[in-house]
């Protein structure tokens, strides 16, 4: 079983890229991943502080979780009445 060595953001890239112990690379677009899943400043903002203080999160939201179902979630528009 391959074991994650790193994770990190490529500013140069826009992309969170994984390295796994068998040598293999998974690359995540983040500019493609926002184009599909954000509908607003909150959802973008969301995804940007995952992706800049913890990509290994955001890699396992893309990779394993339901993003438009979380970004639903804690993105949820509460007034201040």
């Amino acid at each position: 079983m391959k074991r994650l060595l790193s994770c990190e953001f490529n500013l140069d890239t826009a992309c969170v890229e994984l390295c796994f112990s068998d040598g293999s690379m998974v690359s995540i677009d983040t500019i493609a991943v926002e184009n599909e899943m954000v509908n607003n400043i909150h959802q973008q903002s969301e995804l940007d502080y995952l992706i800049y203080n913890d990509p290994a999160a955001y890699a396992n939201l893309i990779l394993c979780g339901n993003p438009k179902a979380y970004l639903k979630t804690v993105t949820e528009y509460k007034p201040l009445d």
